[in-house]
């Protein structure tokens, strides 16, 4: 059974789904776009059982989490949030994090500028950023990424809001084709069905490209989202994803450090722990518990 709490931290009222023993190991679970914490609906009860203590908090600027008042989404502020997630949790160093699209480039960032706070890394849909770097510019892959460059544009709040998020349904339909995701499309459009709260998430793609809404506070942690963690690391991409290119998947192969490992799932695309948690489950819980 999932419990859903508030914290406070980072000058932020973070919501979040829990489960597991309160003195277990933290695992902190996070969620990307378009996702909230919800997408670890099976994930959560398989940590617990582990004897983690798992956590999911709504990403900032995803209700019922606050919009933040400093309006920073980039990267590093992603990373410092999971930190600052994992001290005011009591994390200790047998913690650690999961994430899944954003949340895997802010598990990247956390892991590497705060390394002694997590004892291996789990990342989903996203690869490191050398990996990222080799294909993230190729003709197929602009393609697939043509929402980022969109989201650009002021008329996209407007777009993407249209029609109860339809915009954010055929995404789903694109990235994993096949899985019937109501059910997340439901949270999704609470989390986001306010002007705020969607303006937030379309604010994490906006801070990629435009330097004044980025702060040079969030340097160090802006510079570890783009490196290697030295932590084991767990790598999943699902076969058919359709947002991001298998192919940068196979890239981060000879990246990460001994001994982690990177696996392709078939029969699966973006969301491919929502498509295949079984299997995608298993393989988290058994890396997580050596």
């Amino acid at each position: 059974m999932l419990t859903e709490i508030d914290i406070e931290t980072a000058g932020l009222r973070f919501a979040a789904l829990t489960a597991g023993p309160q003195d277990g190991p933290l695992a902190l679970c996070l969620h990307g776009f378009p996702d909230t914490a919800h997408t670890y609906r099976h994930l959560l009860p398989r940590l617990a059982g582990a004897g983690f203590r798992a956590v999911a908090p709504f990403s900032r600027g995803y209700a019922p989490t606050a919009v933040p008042a400093d309006g920073l989404y980039q990267t590093g502020a992603l990373a410092r949030d999971a930190n600052a997630l994992h001290a005011a949790l009591g994390g200790d160093e047998r913690a650690v994090v999961v994430g899944h699209d954003w949340g895997a480039q802010a598990a990247y960032g956390a892991a590497a500028s705060a390394p002694d706070r997590w004892r291996r890394v789990v990342t989903m849909a996203v690869p490191v950023g050398p990996a990222l770097a080799t294909h993230f510019f190729t003709y197929d892959q602009i393609k697939r990424s043509f929402y980022m460059y969109f989201f650009q544009n002021p008329l996209a709040d407007g777009l993407v809001a249209a029609d109860d998020l339809e915009f954010v349904a055929r995404l789903w339909a694109d990235w994993s084709p096949g899985y019937d995701a109501a059910e997340d499309l439901a949270h999704v459009r609470a989390a986001l069905g306010g002007a705020e709260n969607l303006n937030a998430a379309l604010g994490y793609y906006r801070a990629l490209f435009d330097p004044t809404r980025q702060s040079p506070e969030l340097a160090v942690e802006q510079g570890a989202v783009g490196s290697i963690p030295p932590q084991p690391t767990l790598y999943l991409h699902g076969a058919q994803d359709g947002c991001m290119g298998v192919a940068a998947a196979e890239a981060s192969r000879d990246l990460l450090p001994a001994p982690s490992e990177v696996a392709v799932v078939d029969g699966a695309g973006h969301f491919l722990h929502l498509e295949q948690p079984d299997e995608v489950n298993r393989r988290i819980v058994d890396f997580l518990t050596r």
